[in-house]
């Protein structure tokens, strides 16, 4: 895909794993990764943790808007189990959703951390 009108959305989510809740939240992101395999409409779904910093980070590819709002319905019951483990600290969009999945994703995170939207230039997917 190599179009400038391109729907494709990257997220990246930067979570901070609370004290004592390692082995909890590696449980909760299995499930949610698993769950998401079977049944969400994510291209890809990768998540990384950096253990001595607590940190974790997912990256989640969308082929649009409308897949993000599928993922919202499918997985709510996930994310909330993800989320007694953790917090989030930086919520990156990459692309262009459309008003009511950027307005979704404003009010899910309210304030409790850094949200950027950075809008494309060009790239291309190639997945074999």
């Amino acid at each position: 895909m190599t179009t400038q009108a391109s729907t494709i959305l990257l997220f990246r989510n930067t979570m901070r794993i609370n004290d004592g809740h390692l082995e909890g939240f590696r449980d909760a992101i299995a499930r949610a990764v698993a769950f998401a395999e079977q049944h969400g409409p994510q291209l890809m779904v990768e998540t990384f943790v950096d253990e001595e910093r607590m940190l974790a980070h997912s990256f989640q590819l969308y082929r649009n808007s409308e897949a993000v709002r599928i993922h919202w319905k499918l997985a709510d019951p996930y994310i909330q189990e993800v989320m007694k483990h953790c917090r989030v600290e930086r919520f990156e969009v990459f692309g262009e959703p459309d008003a009511d999945v950027a307005a979704g994703v404003r009010s899910a995170l309210g304030e409790q951390c850094e949200l950027t939207f950075s809008p494309r230039i060009a790239g291309f997917v190639r997945f074999a």
